[in-house]
């Protein structure tokens, strides 16, 4: 994906565990992919929750002695990039509130597209807010309910709330699992030695030795105590609307979400998308590591051999700073590079999983031109993204989508340098995921699940 900047957050919880704070840290360890700005663990002592949380990478943030003073058997943790509310110390979670109706926090997982117009009610109501993060609003809204019990208070909390969400919260010793009623972000359940686990994605029980239950399901909540696990559906049944993104991009390969698994369904896009544009060339590659699966799927459908034609530099972050005019000039190579052995006179077939901008595309492309390749070909394994995305994916607005400010496809490839561009249609991107119903579209189709807020609409839509 070549808008780097935008990727969901990851929740992981641990329930009744000796070394629940241990297994917590692995697990956002195995999480890191979905949000590298900022990271947290909370944790149940016994009589209060303590927390260590900080901007930065897990092992970075994390650290050993830091670690030491978090005692407790059951715990969740947060790694975060900023969808709503800025990158900013406040806005790290978990988030812990202390009040006389009992302390807990919450780690969150998605957008509430109503999060405008309760966040002016409750600062009309004499709210003070901390943060500019959704997960505030839900903990005023707890604090406020007039409700006898924690779980009463939660349930008529989240009925405000619309939009995406998975959360995680720690109340004494239970650990409490929701998803929204679309179930747009994935959440499974997990075991280890008898112990329940909640976490984003499968890829985080693997790494701890730990079963694989089942899926929450969407507008589910599961309250832990213990070895005990009671589910409640207190949420209107609604039209599921899982995000696509998850196996475009987001989720790790290795990981099942939806009850697939992101590598083969992105290699079934692939396939799909040889099927739909097949082209005659040499060789092709992808670009790394986003493309990979995606190109390995057209390979296979389209007999054409797949090549590695560029390489990661898997020491660069993200967030790498380019400070002068002449490290910028080489900012493209320093994280992807080119094998111009591999390249040089071929008809090559580039595949990458989307175009947002088109910037950054146009500088790989360039650097893959400057290789002395003869042809490119480029295929995108999901359509044209020309809306903004409400529910987590920090998509920009319309003006700053390619795809929505170029009439065609022709110029869009002809902006990034390409001798020709196709990307997968929705109708195949669909049946590649085996699944044309329960999926959300609304980044490609302009049509979203949910009311939005028609001023925030507004100004994505317009820029």
């Amino acid at each position: 994906m070549e808008y780097d900047k935008k990727e969901y957050c990851g929740v992981f919880g641990v329930s009744d565990h000796e070394t629940a704070v241990d297994l917590t840290y692995l697990g956002l360890y195995s999480l890191q992919h979905r949000g590298e700005e900022s990271c947290g663990i909370a944790v149940y002592d016994g009589k209060r929750i303590k927390q260590v949380l900080g901007m930065g990478l897990v092992p970075d943030v994390l650290e050993p002695k830091k670690l030491e003073a978090l005692k407790g058997r059951t715990a969740i943790g947060h790694v975060r990039y900023s969808t709503t509310g800025s990158s900013i110390i406040e806005n790290v979670q978990p988030f812990v509130i202390n009040h006389d109706k009992g302390s807990f926090a919450i780690a969150h997982n998605g957008n509430l597209v109503n999060a405008i117009k309760i966040r002016k009610k409750l600062e009309q109501e004499g709210a003070i807010f901390q943060t500019t993060m959704d997960s505030e609003i839900v903990m005023h809204l707890i604090a406020r309910s007039k409700e006898k019990d924690f779980m009463g208070r939660l349930v008529e909390a989240l009925k405000e709330c619309e939009g995406s969400y998975t959360m995680l919260f720690l109340y004494k010793n239970k650990l409490i699992g929701v998803r929204d009623s679309y179930g747009f972000h994935p959440l499974c359940l997990g075991r280890k030695h008898g112990s329940y686990i909640l976490a984003s994605e499968t890829c985080a029980l693997d790494l701890i030795d730990a079963e694989f239950i089942r899926e929450i399901e969407p507008g589910e909540i599961v309250v832990i105590e213990g070895d005990k696990i009671e589910s409640k559906y207190p949420f209107p049944k609604t039209q599921r609307a899982f995000c696509i993104f998850e196996f475009i991009y987001f989720a790790r390969p290795d990981s099942n979400i939806f009850y697939k698994n992101v590598n083969q369904v992105r290699k079934a896009l692939g396939k799909a998308l040889a099927k739909e544009h097949p082209v005659k060339a040499d060789m092709v590659m992808a670009i790394p590591d986003s493309g990979n699966y995606a190109a390995l799927g057209y390979a296979e459908e389209s007999g054409v051999p797949f090549e590695f034609g560029m390489i990661r530099n898997h020491y660069v972050g993200r967030t790498f700073i380019q400070p002068s005019q002449e490290m910028r000039k080489h900012g493209v190579k320093i994280k992807l590079n080119p094998i111009r052995e591999v390249l040089k006179g071929k008809s090559v077939i580039v595949v990458e999983d989307s175009i947002v901008r088109g910037t950054t595309t146009s500088g790989r492309i360039q650097a893959i031109r400057d290789a002395g390749v003869k042809e490119i070909h480029m295929r995108i394994s999901c359509p044209p993204i020309k809306f903004p995305c409400f529910y987590g994916i920090d998509f920009p607005n319309r003006k700053e989508l390619i795809a929505n400010q170029l009439s065609s496809i022709e110029e869009i490839g002809k902006q990034i340098g390409v001798d020709s561009l196709k990307y997968l249609s929705i109708e195949g991107m669909l049946k590649a995921a085996e699944d044309s119903n329960n999926f959300c579209t609304a980044c490609f189709s302009g049509v979203y699940p949910t009311k939005v807020n028609k001023r925030a609409t507004k100004a994505a839509l317009e820029g």
